[in-house]
């Protein structure tokens, strides 16, 4: 996959899978974003820095997969190569990380048990895709590259220091 398509894939599949999970099911879950915001100090700012900070995380992760693998996250269009650069050093599944913790800003923000329950359900349904389908698929399509990057970088919780291969 040339670099373009990479690019305008990954686009289309950030528009369809993260944008609706960590934001059009939680805008729908809180009643379309209510106002006031939470009133429980410090929720607020930590669950703008939250969402902020993982944003950042998702547009990075996105742009190793277009740029670094020449594919997408999309399991239709994967990339060519394995993705181990820049944030990928301290942790195997930014990408989910990410959005879960979009999630959990919501839930502080508007101290939604709702959005709460829903971040539970999603680390879940992704856990389970990442063990039954991903890690399975990346072992098949990388083999030995793969194990040794699986063995050396954690999956959900990162590493202070990156891996260096």
């Amino acid at each position: 996959m040339r670099t373009r398509q990479a690019i305008a894939g990954s686009a289309v599949f950030f528009i369809a899978a993260p944008c609706v999970v960590a934001g059009v099911v939680p805008w729908l879950l809180t009643d379309h974003y209510h106002l006031p915001l939470s009133t429980v100090p410090g929720f607020v700012p930590l669950g703008w820095l939250l969402i902020v900070a993982a944003i950042a995380l998702l547009v990075h992760s996105f742009a190793r997969f277009a740029l670094e693998g020449l594919g997408t996250p999309a399991p239709v269009a994967p990339t060519e190569r394995l993705v181990i650069g820049g944030i990928y050093r301290h942790v195997r599944n930014p990408m989910y990380v990410a959005v879960l913790s979009i999630i959990l800003g919501q839930a502080l923000l508007f101290s939604s048990w709702t959005v709460v329950a829903y971040a539970v359900i999603g680390a879940i349904v992704m856990g389970s895709f990442v063990k039954l389908y991903e890690e399975p698929a990346l072992a098949r399509r990388y083999g030995a590259e793969y194990e040794t990057y699986r063995r050396n970088v954690p999956g959900w919780l990162p590493r202070l220091t990156p891996w260096r291969e």
